[in-house]
């Protein structure tokens, strides 16, 4: 039986209700974060997705939980305000996948965020001091990070690219989410100049903050 998505039959208000539990519904059921592409095949041809996606929000204000755009679609989390409660429920603040960075780590993922294409040993000139294997490895492992065209630099090393979950795991839409880096130089939070000429961020310069963990802002 083919769905019906046009639903003449049925007066504009309930339609428009039809297709706003359609969606919701999808949204909910998937795993992954849902394109509009994938919505379009339950909703008729005159329906504003977007508008959809607002009045379903609008329902959701007050709940434990609210729908987001991540990674190109629309996925439903929970809001951050319950992360002590679920920790509480599960042993973990997302209830299952939440992973942990350490200061050291976070700090060169965010590196690989802003100035990405980049190489392992970019990266270590910005530090002032080696970015191990290791290091990258750990990031690489949690699929935060993935190989990126390899530089024209001689020996054309390999670079270092952000994934899609990365962009799931810090529930952003896309790369163009990521703070405003004049923004942060403004704030005093990041010095680009500071960086290429081997400065260290503060904490690295004695190996502190190494046991210090940053947890990923996953729902």
């Amino acid at each position: 039986m083919l769905l019906d998505t046009e639903l003449e039959h049925l007066p504009a208000e309930l339609r428009w209700r039809e297709w706003m539990g359609r969606v919701e519904a999808v949204i909910f059921a998937a795993s992954e974060p849902v394109t509009r592409e994938v919505l379009a095949r339950v909703v008729g041809r005159s329906c504003n997705i977007d508008l959809i996606i607002d009045d379903i929000r609008a329902e959701l204000v007050g709940r434990p939980y609210e729908l987001v755009a991540v990674v190109g679609g629309w996925q439903h989390r929970t809001k951050k305000a319950f992360g002590d409660a679920i920790q509480a429920a599960f042993g973990m603040p997302s209830g299952e996948g939440t992973k942990e960075l350490s200061q050291s780590e976070a700090l060169v993922l965010m590196c690989i965020a802003y100035f990405q294409p980049i190489t392992r040993g970019e990266l270590s000139s910005f530090f002032g001091k080696e970015v191990s294997r290791d290091l990258i490895g750990v990031l690489r492992a949690q699929a935060l990070i993935a190989s990126g065209p390899r530089s024209p630099q001689p020996g054309a090393p390999y670079t270092y690219v952000t994934t899609k979950n990365f962009l799931s795991q810090f529930g952003l839409d896309t790369l163009r989410q990521l703070p405003d880096f004049e923004a942060l130089e403004d704030a005093g939070l990041l010095s680009k100049e500071k960086f290429l000429a081997g400065g260290i961020p503060a904490g690295l310069a004695n190996g502190e903050g190494e046991d210090d963990v940053i947890e990923e802002q996953v729902s």
